[in-house]
């Protein structure tokens, strides 16, 4: 196993834990929020899929499954498109309220897809390119990779915490 095989394993068990955190919810256990400030479950898995769009497509160089395949209309919030959640507001938080979990892990696959056929196209070479030097140490691509994997996995497990309550409560 190479290391571009782990980053899509790791992906992979990300979309795993994405479908299951969404499985069996409805409309409002979705949305359900603990408190006035804490993060439902549609809002984790739509942020954690739009940071992996974002990053993805920005090292791919290519537009954003989001935009370029009609999911921001499908989701219709009103939010800009190019919103990924960093830094929402609790009423910005609200705005994401999802409807129907199959909107959620449609998106999460196509994106999902997305990352890997970008993905297979990298050496184990590509990831010790810089990609951003504003930092220090700079930014390798291996590494926005690893931070989009680690970001995703927290996420996931927020979602899958919130919704397992959801469906206690239920």
């Amino acid at each position: 196993m190479n290391s571009i095989d782990v980053l899509v394993d790791a992906f992979g068990r990300i979309r795993s834990d994405v479908h299951r955190a969404v499985e069996r919810l409805d409309e409002k256990a979705l949305n359900l929020r603990l408190d006035a400030e804490a993060n439902p479950v549609g809002w984790l898995v739509w942020h954690l899929t739009r940071v992996q769009d974002d990053h993805l497509a920005e090292l791919a160089g290519t537009e954003q499954v989001y935009t370029a395949d009609g999911w921001a209309d499908r989701f219709g919030f009103d939010l800009d498109p190019s919103s990924m959640g960093y830094g929402h507001t609790a009423e910005q938080v609200a705005a994401v309220h999802v409807t129907d979990p199959a909107l959620l892990t449609g998106y999460y696959d196509a994106v999902h897809e997305r990352t890997e056929a970008y993905l297979r196209t990298l050496a184990d070479a590509d990831l010790d390119e810089v990609i951003d030097d504003r930092w220090d140490p700079p930014v390798t691509r291996g590494v926005r990779i690893v931070s989009v994997v680690d970001d995703d996995i927290q996420h996931a497990g927020q979602a899958a915490f919130v919704a397992g309550i959801a469906r206690r409560a239920t």
